[in-house]
């Protein structure tokens, strides 16, 4: 599972009176213009703080949420600064754009252990589009590169991957770190192995559910994404979210399970209602009476009790993806039953248990339980790739010197 290889990190670099562009993923949660989440704010404090005590002019690049290429005030990081700033200890300049004479004027008036953020980087559309001239303006920017956003590692976007190549760059230390975590951990894994994968969409997690079922001993398939798996098996699924062109393909993933000898797990009981909201009246049915007019928004207590099973009789744990609607209440109940059991064993010393994805990392963060996993990963996408065995366009454009 997974790979890795050597990297350039931030000790090979001479950062004293440099401009460092630092790629982070400060991606936060926010509503009403306020972050709900300070975690990745926290994750990236020491790899500032490092660079600013060797004398470097630090400035951060991020990206938040996706305006695809247009200026959406809503979305600006602009709301970043100040929590930035009482969490370093020091002011934080800030750029209204992340290239050009507004991002050219706050970098020229940093000094040395000075910190500033740059405008959101998909205000463009040449981030997302690995845009060659995009990528040479933010170089003109700095005078070294340093990739610290793992999370953002498998997409092959500007920031990433292209500017990694216009300037000496190195690894930061979170994305060293991240790295070195996985690979102790999941390189030879104690068995039997558990994967736990929920969250919508079968499509954007096929690649990993192919290559997990040859590589661990039980596959959970959880959350809305289930639903397609249990309308593959004959099931009516009322108006819970599915995906209807991915059916032919959730039937092959349960042949090929059952040829390799992958034990294939799906939720037997629901928590259904007729729309998602908080305090609308639910009941629990098994998954093969869901009747017409309401729809799967939770797993009921016998797939718990049947999954936290599983959870004790293993010694490895991947987890990716909720069982549940978890961010309205009463929908995160069954993730927050199993993240406890998960907590629990790991706890005992019964199990390593590492859980990646945003929102796998909201949902353990809002139960109070991301402290005891063996590992959290802020990164999803990232964390399946890696996890799939992918090579991942940001690590690889580290390598290219």
């Amino acid at each position: 599972m997974g790979n890795n290889t050597a990297l350039h990190t931030i000790d090979d670099l001479d950062v004293k009176g440099k401009r460092v562009l630092l790629r982070v993923d400060l991606n936060v949660p926010m509503q009403n213009g306020t972050i709900t989440d300070t975690l990745r704010i926290d994750r990236i404090l020491p790899t500032v703080q490092a660079l600013s005590k060797r004398g470097a002019k630090v400035i951060l690049l991020s990206h938040l949420d996706r305006p695809k290429g247009k200026v959406v005030p809503g979305l600006s990081l602009r709301p970043l600064v100040t929590p930035l700033g009482e969490a370093l200890g020091q002011p934080v300049g800030f750029a209204g754009d992340c290239v050009g004479n507004a991002a050219a004027g706050v970098v020229a008036e940093l000094g040395e252990s000075q910190v500033a953020l740059l405008e959101n980087l998909r205000f463009h559309a040449g981030e997302e589009m690995n845009d060659d001239a995009f990528a040479s303006a933010l170089a003109e920017l700095g005078d070294l590169y340093v990739n610290d956003a793992f999370s953002c590692s498998h997409r092959a976007h500007a920031s990433v991957e292209r500017l990694a190549k216009k300037l000496p760059s190195a690894a930061g230390p979170v994305l060293v770190c991240e790295l070195a975590t996985l690979k102790r951990m999941l390189e030879n894994p104690s068995r039997p192995i558990l994967a736990i994968v929920g969250g919508a969409k079968i499509s954007t997690k096929l690649d990993i559910i192919n290559y997990l079922i040859g590589k661990v001993d039980t596959l959970a398939i959880v959350g809305a994404m289930a639903n397609t798996f249990l309308l593959a098996k004959g099931h009516a699924v009322g108006t819970s979210l599915v995906e209807t062109t991915m059916v032919e393909k959730a039937q092959a993933i349960l042949a090929a399970a059952e040829k390799t000898g992958c034990r294939l797990f799906l939720p037997e009981d629901a928590v259904i209602a007729t729309e998602l909201r908080e305090n609308v009246a639910v009941e629990t049915v098994p998954v093969s009476v869901v009747p017409e007019g309401r729809m799967i928004l939770d797993a009921g207590p016998e797939t718990v009790a049947r999954l936290s099973e599983a959870v004790r009789a293993s010694r490895t744990l991947v987890w990716n993806g909720p069982l549940g609607a978890f961010e309205t209440a009463p929908f995160d109940a069954a993730t927050m039953a199993v993240a406890k059991v998960v907590a629990a064993c790991t706890r005992e010393g019964e199990l390593l248990s590492i859980g990646g994805g945003g929102d796998t990392v909201a949902a353990l963060h809002r139960a109070g339980l991301d402290e005891d996993f063996s590992y959290v990963s802020t990164a999803g996408g990232a964390f399946l790739d890696w996890l799939g065995g992918k090579e991942l366009p940001g690590i690889a454009a580290l390598q290219h010197t």
